[in-house]
Protein backbone atom coordinates (compact mmCIF):
# COMPACT_ATOMS: atom_id res chain seq x y z
CA UNK A 1 0.00 0.00 0.00
CA UNK A 2 1.41 3.32 -1.00
CA UNK A 3 2.23 5.66 1.89
CA UNK A 4 0.20 8.87 2.26
CA UNK A 5 1.99 12.12 2.70
CA UNK A 6 0.25 15.17 4.15
CA UNK A 7 1.78 18.45 3.13
CA UNK A 8 1.95 21.04 5.96
CA UNK A 9 0.75 24.23 4.26
CA UNK A 10 0.33 26.34 7.43
CA UNK A 11 1.97 29.77 7.37
CA UNK A 12 4.11 29.73 10.48
CA UNK A 13 5.09 33.38 9.93
CA UNK A 14 1.47 34.74 10.51
CA UNK A 15 0.73 35.97 14.09
CA UNK A 16 -1.78 33.97 16.16
CA UNK A 17 -5.45 35.04 16.00
CA UNK A 18 -6.57 37.50 18.71
CA UNK A 19 -7.92 36.14 21.95
CA UNK A 20 -11.70 36.49 21.40
CA UNK A 21 -12.38 35.66 25.03
CA UNK A 22 -10.30 38.66 26.17
CA UNK A 23 -12.14 40.99 23.74
CA UNK A 24 -15.51 39.87 25.07
CA UNK A 25 -14.36 40.42 28.65
CA UNK A 26 -13.22 43.95 27.86
CA UNK A 27 -16.49 44.74 26.07
CA UNK A 28 -18.46 43.51 29.07
CA UNK A 29 -16.31 45.66 31.36
CA UNK A 30 -16.85 48.75 29.21
CA UNK A 31 -20.59 48.05 29.12
CA UNK A 32 -20.74 47.63 32.90
CA UNK A 33 -18.80 50.85 33.44
CA UNK A 34 -21.12 52.71 31.04
CA UNK A 35 -24.20 51.30 32.76
CA UNK A 36 -22.79 52.24 36.16
CA UNK A 37 -22.10 55.81 35.02
CA UNK A 38 -25.57 56.13 33.47
CA UNK A 39 -27.17 54.78 36.65
CA UNK A 40 -25.10 57.12 38.81
CA UNK A 41 -26.07 60.13 36.68
CA UNK A 42 -29.71 59.03 36.81
CA UNK A 43 -29.68 58.58 40.58
CA UNK A 44 -27.92 61.90 41.17
CA UNK A 45 -30.33 63.62 38.75
CA UNK A 46 -33.34 62.07 40.51
CA UNK A 47 -32.02 63.18 43.90
CA UNK A 48 -31.31 66.71 42.63
CA UNK A 49 -34.52 67.31 40.67
CA UNK A 50 -37.08 65.18 42.52
CA UNK A 51 -35.91 64.69 46.11
CA UNK A 52 -33.63 67.63 46.89
CA UNK A 53 -35.41 70.54 48.57
CA UNK A 54 -32.80 73.04 49.74
CA UNK A 55 -34.26 75.96 51.65
CA UNK A 56 -31.65 78.50 50.61
CA UNK A 57 -30.66 81.55 52.64
CA UNK A 58 -31.31 85.27 52.69
CA UNK A 59 -34.43 87.24 51.74
CA UNK A 60 -37.37 85.55 50.03
CA UNK A 61 -40.34 86.90 48.16
CA UNK A 62 -41.05 90.18 46.36
CA UNK A 63 -38.98 93.30 46.88
CA UNK A 64 -40.71 96.29 48.47
CA UNK A 65 -40.25 99.98 47.84
CA UNK A 66 -39.00 101.34 51.17
CA UNK A 67 -40.02 104.88 50.18
CA UNK A 68 -43.61 104.08 51.19
CA UNK A 69 -42.39 103.64 54.77
CA UNK A 70 -40.46 106.88 55.15
CA UNK A 71 -43.37 108.95 56.45
CA UNK A 72 -46.29 108.43 58.84
CA UNK A 73 -49.45 107.14 57.19
CA UNK A 74 -51.92 108.04 59.94
CA UNK A 75 -51.94 109.40 63.50
CA UNK A 76 -55.19 107.65 64.40
CA UNK A 77 -55.31 104.56 66.59
CA UNK A 78 -54.99 101.41 64.49
CA UNK A 79 -55.73 97.92 65.78
CA UNK A 80 -54.16 94.99 63.88
CA UNK A 81 -55.58 91.53 64.52
CA UNK A 82 -54.62 88.11 63.20
CA UNK A 83 -57.32 85.60 62.36
CA UNK A 84 -57.06 82.05 61.09
CA UNK A 85 -54.78 79.04 61.09
CA UNK A 86 -51.14 78.16 61.75
CA UNK A 87 -49.86 80.40 58.94
CA UNK A 88 -51.05 83.48 60.81
CA UNK A 89 -50.16 81.85 64.15
CA UNK A 90 -46.59 81.36 62.87
CA UNK A 91 -45.89 77.63 63.16
CA UNK A 92 -42.62 76.84 61.38
CA UNK A 93 -40.94 80.21 61.87
CA UNK A 94 -37.49 80.20 63.44
CA UNK A 95 -38.68 82.40 66.31
CA UNK A 96 -41.74 84.40 67.31
CA UNK A 97 -40.11 87.53 65.90
CA UNK A 98 -39.94 85.81 62.50
CA UNK A 99 -43.62 84.96 62.11
CA UNK A 100 -45.19 86.89 59.27
CA UNK A 101 -47.64 88.56 61.66
CA UNK A 102 -44.96 89.86 64.05
CA UNK A 103 -42.43 90.66 61.35
CA UNK A 104 -45.00 92.69 59.44
CA UNK A 105 -45.61 94.77 62.57
CA UNK A 106 -42.03 95.23 63.69
CA UNK A 107 -38.58 94.37 62.35
CA UNK A 108 -36.68 91.68 64.28
CA UNK A 109 -33.15 92.41 65.49
CA UNK A 110 -31.65 90.36 62.66
CA UNK A 111 -33.73 91.99 59.91
CA UNK A 112 -32.48 91.95 56.32
CA UNK A 113 -30.92 95.23 55.21
CA UNK A 114 -33.54 95.88 52.52
CA UNK A 115 -36.40 95.61 55.05
CA UNK A 116 -35.09 97.68 57.93
CA UNK A 117 -37.75 100.27 58.72
CA UNK A 118 -40.25 98.53 56.41
CA UNK A 119 -43.00 97.56 58.84
CA UNK A 120 -46.32 98.93 60.05
CA UNK A 121 -45.06 100.26 63.37
CA UNK A 122 -42.84 102.70 61.45
CA UNK A 123 -45.79 104.34 59.71
CA UNK A 124 -48.59 103.86 62.26
CA UNK A 125 -47.33 105.30 65.59
CA UNK A 126 -50.54 104.48 67.49
CA UNK A 127 -50.71 100.82 66.51
CA UNK A 128 -51.74 97.96 68.78
CA UNK A 129 -52.08 94.29 67.87
CA UNK A 130 -53.55 90.98 68.94
CA UNK A 131 -53.32 87.59 67.23
CA UNK A 132 -56.31 85.23 67.48
CA UNK A 133 -55.00 82.62 65.03
CA UNK A 134 -54.92 78.97 66.14
CA UNK A 135 -52.53 76.40 64.71
CA UNK A 136 -54.29 73.41 63.15
CA UNK A 137 -57.67 75.12 62.95
CA UNK A 138 -60.12 74.97 60.04
CA UNK A 139 -62.54 77.62 58.81
CA UNK A 140 -65.34 76.16 60.98
CA UNK A 141 -63.27 77.07 64.06
CA UNK A 142 -62.39 80.49 62.64
CA UNK A 143 -66.08 81.31 62.38
CA UNK A 144 -66.52 80.44 66.07
CA UNK A 145 -63.48 82.49 67.13
CA UNK A 146 -64.74 85.54 65.26
CA UNK A 147 -68.21 85.23 66.72
CA UNK A 148 -67.28 84.35 70.30
CA UNK A 149 -63.74 85.56 71.06
CA UNK A 150 -62.75 88.64 69.07
CA UNK A 151 -64.03 91.79 70.79
CA UNK A 152 -65.41 94.97 69.28
CA UNK A 153 -62.85 97.78 68.88
CA UNK A 154 -65.00 100.94 69.03
CA UNK A 155 -62.13 103.44 69.03
CA UNK A 156 -59.74 102.01 66.47
CA UNK A 157 -59.44 101.62 62.74
CA UNK A 158 -58.84 97.95 61.95
CA UNK A 159 -56.33 96.00 59.88
CA UNK A 160 -57.18 92.30 59.77
CA UNK A 161 -54.57 89.77 58.61
CA UNK A 162 -56.27 86.49 57.80
CA UNK A 163 -55.58 83.00 56.42
CA UNK A 164 -58.38 80.45 56.30
CA UNK A 165 -59.49 77.41 54.33
CA UNK A 166 -56.18 75.64 53.84
CA UNK A 167 -56.74 73.11 56.61
CA UNK A 168 -60.25 72.43 55.28
CA UNK A 169 -58.49 70.89 52.29
CA UNK A 170 -55.60 69.02 53.86
CA UNK A 171 -57.23 67.51 56.95
CA UNK A 172 -57.35 64.61 57.81
CA UNK A 173 -54.56 63.68 55.38
CA UNK A 174 -56.60 60.83 53.90
CA UNK A 175 -56.69 58.88 57.17
CA UNK A 176 -60.46 59.17 57.61
CA UNK A 177 -63.55 59.64 55.49
CA UNK A 178 -63.77 63.17 54.06
CA UNK A 179 -66.18 65.63 55.61
CA UNK A 180 -66.84 69.34 55.70
CA UNK A 181 -63.76 71.25 56.94
CA UNK A 182 -61.66 68.06 56.62
CA UNK A 183 -62.15 66.97 53.04
CA UNK A 184 -58.86 65.34 52.03
CA UNK A 185 -59.49 62.55 49.46
CA UNK A 186 -63.02 63.77 48.60
CA UNK A 187 -64.27 63.75 45.04
CA UNK A 188 -65.26 67.08 43.54
CA UNK A 189 -68.88 65.96 43.53
CA UNK A 190 -68.70 65.19 47.26
CA UNK A 191 -67.00 68.50 47.99
CA UNK A 192 -69.35 70.80 46.08
CA UNK A 193 -71.83 71.34 48.96
CA UNK A 194 -68.93 71.84 51.40
CA UNK A 195 -67.42 74.42 49.06
CA UNK A 196 -70.71 76.30 49.00
CA UNK A 197 -70.86 76.12 52.79
CA UNK A 198 -67.39 77.66 52.87
CA UNK A 199 -68.67 80.47 50.64
CA UNK A 200 -71.49 81.21 53.07
CA UNK A 201 -69.24 80.87 56.10
CA UNK A 202 -66.50 83.10 54.67
CA UNK A 203 -69.00 85.83 53.79
CA UNK A 204 -70.36 85.71 57.34
CA UNK A 205 -66.85 85.82 58.83
CA UNK A 206 -65.88 88.86 56.78
CA UNK A 207 -69.09 90.70 57.67
CA UNK A 208 -68.72 89.90 61.38
CA UNK A 209 -65.09 91.05 61.34
CA UNK A 210 -66.18 94.28 59.68
CA UNK A 211 -68.72 94.84 62.44
CA UNK A 212 -65.95 94.60 65.07
CA UNK A 213 -64.59 97.93 63.80
CA UNK A 214 -67.26 100.68 63.79
CA UNK A 215 -64.64 103.20 62.65
CA UNK A 216 -63.81 101.10 59.60
CA UNK A 217 -61.30 98.40 58.72
CA UNK A 218 -59.35 96.73 55.95
CA UNK A 219 -59.20 92.94 55.72
CA UNK A 220 -56.24 91.27 54.01
CA UNK A 221 -57.13 87.68 53.22
CA UNK A 222 -54.52 85.24 51.95
CA UNK A 223 -55.55 82.70 49.35
CA UNK A 224 -54.35 79.08 49.64
CA UNK A 225 -50.92 78.05 48.38
CA UNK A 226 -50.03 74.69 46.83
CA UNK A 227 -46.97 72.73 48.04
CA UNK A 228 -47.02 70.67 44.81
CA UNK A 229 -46.36 73.73 42.62
CA UNK A 230 -49.56 73.21 40.64
CA UNK A 231 -48.76 69.59 39.70
CA UNK A 232 -51.20 68.03 42.16
CA UNK A 233 -49.08 64.95 42.90
CA UNK A 234 -49.77 64.61 46.61
CA UNK A 235 -47.23 61.77 47.06
CA UNK A 236 -44.49 64.31 46.29
CA UNK A 237 -45.36 65.90 49.66
CA UNK A 238 -45.74 62.49 51.33
CA UNK A 239 -49.53 62.38 51.25
CA UNK A 240 -51.89 59.85 49.64
CA UNK A 241 -52.90 60.37 46.03
CA UNK A 242 -55.91 62.70 45.71
CA UNK A 243 -57.36 62.74 42.24
CA UNK A 244 -59.61 65.79 42.67
CA UNK A 245 -57.34 67.68 45.06
CA UNK A 246 -56.29 70.41 42.63
CA UNK A 247 -59.84 70.94 41.41
CA UNK A 248 -61.18 71.38 44.94
CA UNK A 249 -58.24 73.59 45.88
CA UNK A 250 -58.98 75.78 42.85
CA UNK A 251 -62.67 76.05 43.81
CA UNK A 252 -61.74 77.17 47.32
CA UNK A 253 -59.47 79.88 45.95
CA UNK A 254 -62.22 80.94 43.56
CA UNK A 255 -64.56 81.35 46.54
CA UNK A 256 -61.98 83.48 48.39
CA UNK A 257 -61.55 85.72 45.34
CA UNK A 258 -65.27 86.04 44.64
CA UNK A 259 -66.39 86.70 48.21
CA UNK A 260 -63.62 89.26 48.74
CA UNK A 261 -64.50 91.04 45.49
CA UNK A 262 -68.00 91.74 46.84
CA UNK A 263 -66.51 93.94 49.59
CA UNK A 264 -64.44 97.03 48.82
CA UNK A 265 -62.43 96.80 52.05
CA UNK A 266 -61.43 93.13 51.64
CA UNK A 267 -58.29 92.41 49.62
CA UNK A 268 -56.90 89.04 48.55
CA UNK A 269 -53.19 88.49 49.22
CA UNK A 270 -51.83 86.19 46.45
CA UNK A 271 -50.04 83.51 48.48
CA UNK A 272 -50.80 80.90 45.83
CA UNK A 273 -49.01 82.75 43.06
CA UNK A 274 -46.17 83.86 45.34
CA UNK A 275 -45.33 80.29 46.43
CA UNK A 276 -45.47 78.62 43.01
CA UNK A 277 -42.02 77.29 42.25
CA UNK A 278 -41.10 76.89 45.91
CA UNK A 279 -42.80 73.60 46.68
CA UNK A 280 -41.93 69.97 46.01
CA UNK A 281 -40.85 70.69 42.42
CA UNK A 282 -38.69 73.72 43.17
CA UNK A 283 -35.58 72.20 41.49
CA UNK A 284 -37.28 71.23 38.23
CA UNK A 285 -36.04 73.86 35.83
CA UNK A 286 -38.26 72.65 32.98
CA UNK A 287 -41.50 73.66 34.72
CA UNK A 288 -43.20 76.98 34.05
CA UNK A 289 -43.25 77.70 37.79
CA UNK A 290 -39.45 77.40 38.14
CA UNK A 291 -37.87 80.42 39.83
CA UNK A 292 -34.27 80.65 38.59
CA UNK A 293 -33.50 83.45 41.04
CA UNK A 294 -34.58 81.42 44.07
CA UNK A 295 -35.12 77.71 43.29
CA UNK A 296 -35.65 76.81 46.92
CA UNK A 297 -38.21 75.19 49.19
CA UNK A 298 -40.32 77.52 51.32
CA UNK A 299 -42.27 74.93 53.30
CA UNK A 300 -41.81 73.62 56.82
CA UNK A 301 -41.32 69.93 57.59
CA UNK A 302 -45.04 69.43 58.19
CA UNK A 303 -45.76 70.49 54.56
CA UNK A 304 -48.75 72.69 55.33
CA UNK A 305 -46.85 75.60 56.91
CA UNK A 306 -44.04 77.82 55.60
CA UNK A 307 -40.46 77.65 56.79
CA UNK A 308 -38.61 80.77 57.92
CA UNK A 309 -37.94 82.01 54.38
CA UNK A 310 -41.55 81.27 53.47
CA UNK A 311 -42.69 83.52 56.28
CA UNK A 312 -40.44 86.27 54.99
CA UNK A 313 -42.13 85.95 51.60
CA UNK A 314 -45.59 86.05 53.20
CA UNK A 315 -44.67 89.11 55.23
CA UNK A 316 -43.51 90.86 52.08
CA UNK A 317 -46.53 90.01 49.91
CA UNK A 318 -48.93 91.07 52.71
CA UNK A 319 -47.07 94.37 53.11
CA UNK A 320 -46.99 94.87 49.34
CA UNK A 321 -50.75 94.36 49.16
CA UNK A 322 -51.34 96.70 52.09
CA UNK A 323 -49.25 99.45 50.45
CA UNK A 324 -51.23 99.05 47.24
CA UNK A 325 -54.71 98.95 48.85
CA UNK A 326 -54.71 100.80 52.17
CA UNK A 327 -56.65 104.00 52.67
CA UNK A 328 -54.51 105.04 55.64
Amino acid sequence: MAARFVTDTADHTRPPPPDSTGHRSRRRLYLLVALFLMTLVGVLGYIEYFLSRPVGAGPAGPALDAIAFTQVWSDQRVQVIGVGDSITAGLGARSTSHTFFNRLLENPNDEFTDMKGVCLSEVLPHLTSENFAISGSESCTHAEVIADTIPVYPDAYGIVLMTTGGNDLIHSYGRSEPRECAMYSATLEQALPWIESFRTRLARMLDELTAKFPKGCEIYLGDIYDPTDGVGDAPSVFLPHWQDGLAIHSRYNDVITEVAAQRDHVHVVPLHQTFLGHGSHCRQFWRSTYDANDPHYWFYTNIEDPNDRGYDAIRRIFLKTIVEKTKL
